[in-house]
């Protein structure tokens, strides 16, 4: 889904598991909830995006990357949660 125009989009619970949304067009989706574990998410467009509960981890997990945000991103403000390994 890389670059994928994805605005206002409902993505609450989706399970993007190690989904490359490199650039993608992320603004005002609803992203509750969602599984960003091993995501990357770099250079994608986030401003007014939902990451409340969205799981994703800091480390290596079970065979994905550490998810990926944009430069200066703050998930925690964002209300993402990081799971343990």
């Amino acid at each position: 889904m890389y670059g994928a125009y994805l605005r206002r989009a409902d993505l609450s619970g989706a399970n993007l598991y190690g989904a490359d949304l490199y650039g993608a067009d992320l603004r005002k989706a609803n992203l509750y909830g969602a599984d960003l574990i091993g995501a990357d998410l770099s250079e994608a467009y986030l401003p007014g995006a939902n990451l409340t509960w969205a799981k994703f981890n800091k480390r290596p997990h079970y065979g994905t990357c550490a998810t990926q945000w944009p430069t200066g991103f703050d998930h925690d403000k964002a209300g993402a949660k990081a799971v343990e390994d």
